[in-house]
């Protein structure tokens, strides 16, 4: 068994809570899906989240391999993808809590939790007017520029988080009400239960998180300006040099983007 619970999380517990414990804890529920479940709980004035396993099933881990996957069995991914992106420096959520328990993969039990980072809006709410309410210039490129370099030392750093949309990006409201046009936004990266870490990123996964940027963003108005200016913060390469010299892989993700615009929407 693996526990690991910071001062911080103690401290407002009152004292250091026991694996069952928080494998109990429950609250405002975000999603529930098999036997995995994601809900807001309050401590001592304090908003947590947190994402309860209890196991993934031999049938869930079957179906994986046979179609060449490697089959999420708990927390731990997103507690190391917490870890790295954090090392390196990207923003994200905070650690609070950990716990992983049993030898049987298939039944194995696991949580994660993490102070909330409300009041946030994701950059996809934020930029839903985009095409008809032009946001300043400034504003804009910030964004951009910040996500082109969150992308980017992930995949220079062998992470790929598969979940790519706009949707998982978080602006925390106090910091944005004192941007002024002359630093860089902070945004925060959320949703890390499918992230994948290696030495070096397969070009497969980078043409997805790409084409999942480019496909979350296809509504808002974005100017071929807008998308060269992610193309060279991402790639540190004028646009037009690099569409020129990585033509195939800048069609791939154009491509693949285009597949999943043209994928019909889940009820």
């Amino acid at each position: 068994m693996k526990l690991e619970v910071t001062e911080e999380f103690q401290k407002d517990w009152g004292d250091t809570p026991s694996f069952d414990q928080l494998m109990a804890l429950d609250g405002e529920m975000y999603r529930q899906v098999a036997r995995r479940k994601t809900f807001k709980f309050l401590l001592k004035e304090t908003f947590y989240f947190a994402k309860i396993h209890h196991g993934v099933g031999w049938k869930e881990i079957l179906k994986n391999i046979i179609q060449g996957r490697l089959p999420i069995l708990g927390a731990e991914n997103e507690y190391d993808a917490i870890r790295d992106l954090t090392k390196l420096g990207i923003k994200t959520m905070t650690l609070a809590a950990y716990g992983r328990r049993g030898w049987n993969i298939a039944e194995q039990e696991s949580f994660v939790l993490t102070r909330s980072l409300e009041p946030a809006i994701s950059l996809e709410d934020f930029c839903a007017n985009w095409a008809v309410d032009k946001p300043s210039l400034k504003l804009k490129r910030a964004l951009i520029r910040c996500v082109a370099s969150i992308t980017r030392k992930m995949h220079e750093n062998g992470i790929n988080h598969r979940d790519l949309y706009i949707c998982h990006f978080l602006l925390k409201e106090n910091e944005l009400e004192v941007f002024n046009g002359n630093k860089d936004v902070d945004l925060y990266l959320i949703d890390l239960h499918r992230v994948q870490i290696r030495a070096k990123t397969p070009m497969r996964w980078l043409v997805k998180d790409l084409a999942a940027l480019w496909f979350s963003s296809m509504d808002l108005g974005l100017s071929r300006q807008d998308l060269f200016y992610f193309i060279y913060h991402y790639t540190g390469n004028k646009a037009t040099k690099e569409l020129t010299g990585n033509k195939k892989f800048w069609a791939a993700v154009k491509r693949k983007a285009r597949i999943l615009k043209a994928k019909p929407i889940k009820a």
